[in-house]
């Protein structure tokens, strides 16, 4: 019976630890996405595709990272990820024109990106490594353009309706966290200003069905995008 107990506690104590220890290792992973963001983006353009401009201090992050993994030298496709991990990693400490895969008059165009030691940890480097080529591949940017092909396809006010997120609370003939569109729009149709304001400063408690559920504001829209929008709804 001791030897049971004993052994129960050894268990209880092991899993405990194990735990802990997994969760101080997750805390402590940095986030690649987020270093992205505070590290490289006072240089390079994030967005995928770029729109680019002549005034850009280094070439977008989406042909930095297209630019290496195309051209880092592998044996086989499954070590290409890591290759271009461990070349980034590398040269990001280390930069040289022999290392770069810039051809000459980017080289001009940009220079040659300055050393970030002491400025970046070897850690972080990785985190942003292991980010920048499992977010800007082939693959993402086949689902982004499909996505906005999608949306030049379909007419302005539903497209900034799903542009903006509304269809994630609103249906258009179902009820979802909100109301649907065509409740809405039954209820304000002779009153589109309302719906623009509900939209533009948020609204709560106007439909008892929602259950006290908060609507952001959506300040960022401008007069003319909230009058599509507007009018697009009442037309629901």
């Amino acid at each position: 019976m001791k030897n049971s107990l004993k052994t129960f506690l050894a268990l209880t104590l092991l899993l405990l630890f194990t735990a802990c220890s997994q969760e101080k290792t997750a805390r402590n992973t940095p986030d690649g996405k987020a270093l992205l963001t505070s590290k490289c983006a006072s240089c390079h353009n994030l967005e995928m595709p770029p729109e680019t401009s002549p005034d850009e201090l280094a070439p977008p992050m989406m042909a930095v990272a297209f630019h290496v993994y195309d051209f880092i030298k592998v044996s086989t496709p499954a070590e290409k990820v890591p290759s271009s991990i461990a070349f980034v990693k590398d040269y990001v400490f280390n930069p040289t024109k022999e290392k770069s895969f810039c051809d000459e008059k980017s080289l001009k165009d940009y220079g040659l990106m300055p050393s970030q030691k002491g400025k970046l940890s070897e850690d972080e480097v990785e985190a942003i490594a292991i980010y920048m080529f499992d977010h800007y591949n082939q693959e993402n940017f086949l689902k982004i353009m499909k996505q906005r092909e999608i949306l030049r396809n379909i007419e302005v006010g539903e497209r900034l309706a799903r542009k903006n997120g509304c269809l994630s609370c609103h249906g258009i003939k179902k009820k979802k966290m909100g109301p649907s569109f065509s409740a809405i729009a039954q209820r304000y149709k002779d009153n589109s200003k309302q719906i623009s304001e509900s939209i533009s400063l948020g609204s709560q408690d106007r439909w008892r069905e929602s259950r006290h559920a908060k609507m952001p504001s959506f300040k960022q829209m401008t007069n003319e995008e909230l009058k599509t929008l507007s009018q697009w709804i009442i037309e629901q």
